[in-house]
C-alpha cells in the first residue's frame, strides 16, 4: 500500500536515482501524487551551484504551493550543510546520505516535528541498501558503490559521500535478479567511483560476469567510469556478451595536461586517449560519453582548444559541458587565475558546437541500417528507445509494442542528437 503522503524529488547522478528509488520502496511512497503530499523529501546535491538552486528554488515553489507541507531534504546538500561548505534555509529538517537508509525514522521525527539537521550518523553497509526500481522504468540502476579518495580540487564528493565502499557481489547479484525477476529488462551498474568498485569477493569485471549469468536479462549497462576502471578484465567481459552495451562514460573533465594536473585528475591525456584507444580495439563498435569542465581556473585559450582538439579526436556521441562552479571548502575555489563567466560560457557554448559537428556524420552512417531498439514509450504517434551503444531512436510502428522489448528498426534519418526509423520486422 502506497504512502500518498510523501512524495520524493531527485536531483543530480544515478546513485541519487537508487537512493530515491530505494527510500520509495522503504517508504512505500508514490511518487505520482505530489498534490496530495504533506512531507516532501528533497533528494539534493551539492556538486554544482546549479544543484543548489534547483534544490533551493523547488523548495521555495513546494512552501508557496503547499504552505502546510513539511520539505525535508536529504543527501549530499545536507551533509554539505552540516559541514558549513554551503546554507538552506528553505527546509524544515535535513539529514545526510547516511539516513536515507533509515528514511522512515526521518520522515518519523519530522512530522513529530523535528527541525534544524539532524546530527551525522554512520553509513550504513551497502548490503542493508535495497532498490525496488521505478515501476514505470525499463531500466533499473544498481548501486553497487559509494565514496570517492580522489580528492579532486574541484569536487565535493570526498567531503559528502565519505571514503570508498563497495557492496559484495553475492549481494548486488542477488538485487541484480530480483530487478529482472520484477520486469526490468536493463540494469545500469552504477556509484561515486565505479573505478574504485573493490569488493571482498571480486572485481568490476566480475560482478559484470556474473549478472550477466542472470536469465531473463535483456541489457547490461555501466555507468560513469573514470579511465583507470577500463581494466583488461572489464573490457573482455564487455565484448563476451552483446547483452553488455558497449557504451562507456568516461570523464575528461579537460583535455589539457596542465589543468588535469591542477584538478588532480589522476591521467594525462595521453593516458586517457590511450584507454579509448584499447577498448576500440577489443570492442570495436563502442561509442563513448564524456564529462568536460570549462573555465576552470587557469584555463587559457590554449588549454581550451587542447580539449576541444581531444573531443573532435575521440568523437563522443554523448557529451555534457559543465562551467566550472567554485565551491567553498574545495582547493579549486581558491585557485588563481579565475576565468570570466561570459568566457566560461562562450567556451562550453563553443565546445558543444564542436562536438555536434562531430557527431553529425556519425549519426548519418547509421542511416540505412537496422538498430535494435529498447522500447520505453511511447508519445503521440512515435515509440523511444536507445541502441544498446546508447543512441537514442525514435521510431513509428504500425502495431503496438510491448514496452521493455527490443525491436529491430530501420533507420531513415539524424536528426539533432537522436536516430529516426520505422519499425523493421
Amino acid at each position: 500500500m502506497s504512502d500518498r503522503q510523501t512524495t520524493i524529488v531527485t536531483f543530480g547522478c544515478r546513485a541519487n536515482q537508487y537512493e530515491s528509488a530505494m527510500m520509495e520502496r522503504l517508504l512505500h511512497a508514490d511518487p505520482d501524487r505530489p498534490d496530495e503530499a504533506e512531507v516532501f523529501i528533497l533528494n539534493a546535491c551539492t556538486v554544482t551551484g546549479l544543484a543548489e538552486r534547483k534544490a533551493r528554488q523547488t523548495a521555495r515553489r513546494l512552501r508557496r504551493e503547499h504552505p502546510d507541507s513539511t520539505i525535508v531534504v536529504v543527501g549530499c546538500l545536507a551533509d554539505a550543510v552540516k559541514k558549513g561548505l554551503t546554507s538552506f534555509d528553505d527546509a524544515d529538517l535535513l539529514a545526510g546520505n547516511a539516513w536515507k537508509p533509515r528514511i522512515t525514522e526521518v520522515v518519523d521525527r519530522a512530522r513529530a516535528g523535528a527541525r534544524g539537521t539532524l546530527p551525522p550518523s554512520e553509513p550504513a553497509p551497502l548490503s542493508d541498501e535495497r532498490s525496488g526500481g521505478r515501476e514505470e522504468r525499463v531500466r533499473a540502476h544498481l548501486k553497487i558503490q559509494d565514496g570517492c579518495s580522489r580528492a579532486c580540487t574541484y569536487c565535493r564528493a570526498t567531503q559528502v559521500r565519505g571514503a570508498p565502499r563497495s557492496k559484495p557481489i553475492a549481494v548486488a547479484v542477488a538485487e541484480a535478479t530480483d530487478l529482472v525477476d520484477r520486469g526490468f529488462p536493463e540494469i545500469v551498474l552504477t556509484g561515486i567511483d565505479l573505478a574504485q568498485y573493490v569488493p571482498h569477493d571480486g572485481s568490476l569485471a566480475d560482478i559484470v560476469e556474473r549478472i550477466l549469468s542472470i536469465a531473463g536479462l535483456l541489457r547490461l549497462r555501466i555507468a560513469s567510469i573514470n579511465p583507470s576502471g577500463l581494466t583488461p578484465a572489464l573490457i573482455d567481459a564487455f565484448a563476451s556478451d552483446d547483452r553488455a552495451c558497449p557504451h562507456f562514460h568516461v570523464p575528461l573533465q579537460s583535455g589539457d595536461d596542465r589543468i588535469l594536473q591542477l584538478m588532480a585528475r589522476s591521467y594525462s591525456v595521453a593516458n586517457y586517449s590511450n584507454r579509448i584507444a584499447t577498448v576500440r580495439e577489443r570492442i570495436p563498435d563502442a561509442t563513448f560519453g564524456t564529462d568536460v569542465i570549462v573555465g576552470f581556473p587557469g584555463e587559457g585559450g590554449a588549454a581550451f582548444a587542447n580539449t576541444c582538439e581531444v573531443v573532435e579526436g575521440i568523437g563522443f556521441t554523448n557529451l555534457h559541458a559543465f562551467r566550472f562552479s567554485p565551491r567553498p571548502g574545495t582547493v579549486a575555489a581558491d585557485l588563481a587565475d579565475p576565468v570570466p563567466e561570459r568566457i566560461a560560457r562562450l567556451r562550453a557554448d563553443t565546445l558543444v558546437r564542436r562536438w555536434y559537428r562531430n557527431l553529425a556524420p556519425r549519426l548519418d552512417k547509421r542511416i540505412g541500417t537496422t538498430q535494435h531498439v529498447l522500447v520505453e514509450d511511447r508519445r503521440g504517434d512515435e515509440w523511444r528507445g536507445y541502441t544498446s551503444d546508447y543512441l537514442y531512436v525514435c521510431f513509428t510502428s504500425d502495431e503496438a509494442l510491448p514496452v521493455g522489448s527490443i525491436r529491430p528498426v530501420r533507420i531513415v534519418a539524424a536528426r539533432d542528437e537522436h536516430l529516426e526509423g520505422q519499425l523493421d520486422e
